[in-house]
């Protein structure tokens, strides 16, 4: 199991991408397609009101969350690729530019899973 964490503005936003070992939460819009790799993370934007308060770069934002989209990919580059674009773009949504984005790729301990 893997962490990608991207952070910018003084927060983060950090997904989970399972192994072909690994079994995956399920829940309504997980692949059923057996894929061997699984992405899950939160989507979410801004909003005027609403949402929960959110401090980004000094300001406070409200952001609305959608439901995770979970992802199945037959290889771990192309889900690790997608896992870091899913995160800049999740940024982009708050104004935040792609090359602000710090992204990290980390193995995650028995203790996190």
């Amino acid at each position: 199991m893997l962490r990608i964490r991207g952070s910018a503005g003084g927060t983060a936003l950090t997904g989970t991408l399972y192994e072909p070992d690994e079994e995956p939460p399920t829940f309504r819009g997980a692949p059923d397609d057996d894929a061997p790799y699984v992405w899950v993370c939160d989507a979410f934007y801004q909003v005027e009101s609403g949402g929960q308060l959110q401090r980004l770069d000094g300001e406070e934002i409200r952001i609305a969350f959608e439901s995770p989209m979970p992802r199945g990919f037959a290889d771990r580059e192309r889900a690790i690729e997608a896992a870091k674009a899913h995160i800049r773009t999740q940024f982009a949504r708050l104004g935040v530019a792609e090359t602000d984005v710090a992204v990290a790729v980390e193995v995650a301990d028995d203790a996190t899973a």
